[in-house]
């Protein structure tokens, strides 16, 4: 059989681009997996807020867009003569090419990973696995990376009962999306459910005879697991890259190499999400941008091209969210750090308010922060922190660092408010903090 276009992988991605070209292509998505997954709602999961099943997506998102969906495993792709030969020993032939194979957990090459007890956690069987064994009791849990999953799987893991220890390198918790003065507030919630944490420590061996037992940190401390004991890593993604032949398709350290156009080395081949590597939309650089947020843009971008379209894709701006305790936090653009490495000269400015007018009842902390190159004046990056949902703050400061807005329309931003939803007419949190930068500027 062969198809106008082939999309390998069955996630965000390949579902967008089913949904985009389904009626207007002959595609076909070719996926591994029993089903595509609702990754970041499986912490949840593990929690016991919602069902298993909840987290699994439905194949019709693929088949009634008009996609052919093939169950099956790409074992190798013939570049050449533009064939796929799947495990069932089908040989598939294509005119396009779309590779979204996205990602795998980045495990590192420490002794004792191969134990009982010892998981990543990304795909539906690990959700399954971790599942059964949380039902069934454990006593004690280590999560290796404290980013978001992390945090969310040790706290969901701590409201199952465990007693938990969370374990990074960093000098903080969530270090890829908030400054150290908020990742304090973070450490603070999960201290306050139980957490322990563990900072600035590296494991460097697991130990135990068929199951994991004991865990090596790099300054001699051994953390017991006990009999019922669980070790999961949450230390971040790797792109799956297996079905790529260097002397065809150029890859490099974060995925397969591809332009603005979603376009590889290769003519008439194209890749998308976490299986990619491209730029900041801010440094113009190579930078991480494994997130679901980038994988589905990117592909509204190729599906429009495949329809006539020039749109090209501007850049990973990496607007992420979670939920620490009863806080919930946000980034998103560089931080000051970054913002230094990458030669910008970072000011930043921090403003509070509050969620609803000070005078009502429910009225909680909004903090944000937000940081600006004093050489073009342009907004960078941002964070927040609320005592409620950050994410369409988030989404608006994302939305000005996209179009370049600079100190002067961060102060002009016409704002709404009302006793329920936001602090007094008289004051805005991200004008507050422009105008910060802008009085330190002057």
């Amino acid at each position: 059989m062969k198809y106008e276009i082939v999309v390998v992988g069955g996630g965000p991605a390949a579902i967008t681009l089913a949904k985009r070209l389904g009626k207007k292509k002959d595609i076909a998505i070719i996926r591994p997996e029993a089903h595509s997954m609702i990754y970041c709602a499986m912490p949840y999961a593990i929690e016991g807020l919602l069902p298993v099943e909840k987290t699994l997506k439905s194949d019709a998102l693929v088949t009634d867009a008009g996609a052919t969906l093939i169950r099956d495993r790409v074992e190798s792709i013939d570049f050449v003569h533009k064939n796929l030969i799947t495990r069932k020993g089908e040989t598939i032939g294509y005119e396009k090419l779309i590779l979204a194979t996205g990602a795998e957990p980045l495990i590192p090459p420490v002794p004792g990973t191969d134990l009982s007890g010892v998981h990543a956690f990304k795909s539906e069987e690990d959700l399954l696995r971790l599942s059964q064994l949380v039902d069934q009791g454990v006593s004690k849990a280590v999560v290796i990376g404290a980013g978001a999953i992390g945090v969310e799987l040790a706290q969901a893991l701590r409201s199952r009962g465990s007693e938990v220890t969370l374990i990074d390198m960093a000098s903080q918790v969530l270090p890829n999306l908030i400054d150290g003065t908020m990742a304090l507030q973070a450490k603070e919630q999960l201290e306050s459910a139980g957490v322990e944490l563990v900072l600035e420590k590296r494991v460097v061996e697991i130990k135990g005879s068929d199951r994991v037992e004991s865990v090596l940190l790099d300054d001699d401390t051994i953390i017991e697991l006990g009999v019922h004991g669980l070790l999961v890593f949450a230390v971040g993604m790797k792109a799956n890259t297996e079905l790529v032949d260097p002397e065809f398709i150029t890859t490099g350290p974060q995925g397969i190499m591809v332009n603005e156009k979603m376009e590889s080395s290769l003519a008439g081949v194209f890749a998308v999400g976490d299986c990619t590597q491209f730029i900041s939309g801010i440094t113009l650089k190579v930078t991480p941008g494994k997130l679901a947020t980038n994988a589905v843009p990117m592909a509204k971008v190729l599906a429009d091209r495949l329809l006539g379209s020039e749109r090209v894709y501007p850049g990973f701006f990496n607007g992420a969210a979670t939920k620490v305790g009863s806080l919930y936090f946000g980034g998103t653009g560089i931080s000051a750090l970054e913002a230094t490495e990458a030669a910008f000269e970072p000011v930043v400015g921090r403003s509070k308010v509050t969620t609803q007018f000070p005078i009502m009842p429910d009225a909680g902390e909004l903090s944000i922060s937000l940081t600006f190159d004093a050489v073009t004046r342009r907004l960078i990056g941002a964070q927040v922190v609320s005592e409620s949902p950050v994410t369409m703050v988030i989404d608006l400061l994302t939305f000005a660092i996209q179009k370049e807005s600079v100190i002067e329309d961060l102060i002009e931003l016409s704002y709404s408010s009302q006793p329920y939803q936001s602090f007094y007419p008289a004051a805005n949190g991200v004008v507050l903090a422009a105008e910060q930068v802008l009085k330190a500027l002057n």
